[in-house]
């Protein structure tokens, strides 16, 4: 991606980014790329981002809008406010379906057929991951790990009941009191060594 924010959901004034997507952000990407609106389509999968790059961090100024007014146009609805954004950002997105629900086509083989006949794929929009002005500029399948020249190491959020980080699994977009966080930490693994227990899953509330 050349330009990414992924927004604590806490930020305010100052409008934070994670150093990688939460897995609710990486699930709703992996949505879009299908095609698919239901978000309840494909609960149970297991997806964690993982980061291969350097990104740069800088502080824009920007535009944003607040309800402060019921009249959308109302100038007290927008303000500026500094926000972080991150730079040719490179990730690995590590899904895991062997938990869905298996008498429909699961968001892995999805993924899979997508990438490979796009063409048969019915989608609307840009591909983003985070904001919708961020899109997507590449996107491939790793098949086999194993078979990678030397060992792939990424940056990756992993569940750790002792962890120091809280992200979301399921975003409430109405009024966030349903959002359900996973505590977890990140750190620097060899994919080779992931197993699919610590990999967050995605459900509900």
């Amino acid at each position: 991606m050349p330009v990414s924010c992924f927004r604590k959901g806490y930020a305010r004034e100052y409008l934070e980014t994670h150093l990688l997507p939460p897995p609710a952000t990486c699930y709703g990407f992996l949505l879009s790329l299908v095609g698919e609106c239901d978000r309840q389509r494909h609960i149970g999968c297991r997806v964690t981002a993982g980061l291969i790059s350097t990104p740069v961090k800088s502080v824009v100024l920007r535009k944003v809008w607040r309800v402060k007014n019921p009249r959308p146009e109302a100038r007290e609805n927008i303000r500026p406010d500094y926000q972080e954004l991150l730079s040719n950002l490179e990730l690995v997105l590590w899904l895991d379906s062997a938990e869905e629900d298996r008498s429909r086509p699961t968001l892995d083989k999805r993924v899979s057929s997508t990438l490979e006949y796009p063409e048969h794929t019915h989608r609307f929009g840009g591909l983003s991951l985070g904001e919708s002005t961020h899109l997507v500029n590449d996107i491939s399948v790793i098949k086999e790990i194993s078979k990678l020249k030397g060992d792939l190491e990424a940056t990756v959020f992993l569940l750790d009941a002792r962890g120091e980080q809280t992200l979301p699994v399921w975003v409430d977009h109405v009024q966030s009191t349903n959002t359900r966080y996973v505590t977890g930490t990140i750190q620097t693994r060899s994919l080779n060594t992931l197993s699919r227990n610590e990999i967050p899953m995605i459900i509900p509330p």
